[in-house]
């Protein structure tokens, strides 16, 4: 008689993970048994984003995608090119981050970014012009810096473009709002 062994992969385990942590954090905040997290988020030139109450935070780390909950163990790692997603609750904010370090704590994040753009704020025309740009410079004869600033513009300007389609093809996206932003608007 046969016997059948099924085996998870590790990424179909660590969705279904994320899929629930969110309800199982809020059962666990609302018991008073966890603390949310506490994001920055800052770039070279101000602090761009801070939620003191947040439920999850996925992080384009320079490895590869890394999801952060609260009681996460202490990590400082390198961020890469990617979409940094700030959960809560329902809504989440999303940003595009371009390269620095992000310092995790059980009860707080830092992410210390180059740049860092909201995804909300980012404008698909300049985004496309710059991808044209680059892709000019690079199919004519350059010297090797040019070359590797119009390497950098393009991929910047791809990532930017993702994002738009990703948060255009979404459909509705709850967005964490502020109250001096509800005063604002």
């Amino acid at each position: 008689m046969a016997k059948w062994i099924i085996f998870l992969s590790r990424c179909s385990i660590w969705q279904d993970r994320l899929r629930t942590c969110c309800n199982g954090t809020k059962k666990l905040k609302e018991q008073g048994r966890i603390m949310p997290l506490h994001v920055e988020v800052v770039s070279r030139e101000e602090k761009v984003f801070e939620e003191k109450e947040a439920d999850m935070v996925l992080v384009p780390a320079a490895e590869g995608q890394m999801g952060v909950l609260p009681r996460h163990a202490p990590t400082l790692t390198t961020l890469g090119f990617g979409e940094l997603v700030i959960r809560k609750g329902n809504a989440e904010e999303r940003f595009a981050i371009y390269g620095g370090v992000v310092d995790v704590r059980p009860g707080k994040v830092v992410v210390l970014a180059e740049l860092a753009a909201s995804s909300f704020a980012l404008d698909v025309e300049a985004a496309e012009r710059a991808r044209e740009a680059a892709q000019k410079s690079l199919r004519e004869g350059v010297t090797d810096e040019e070359r590797r600033a119009a390497v950098l513009e393009l991929r910047r300007a791809n990532l930017e473009l993702q994002i738009s389609r990703k948060l255009k093809s979404s459909g509705s996206i709850l967005r964490i709002i502020k109250d001096d932003e509800n005063d604002s608007q």
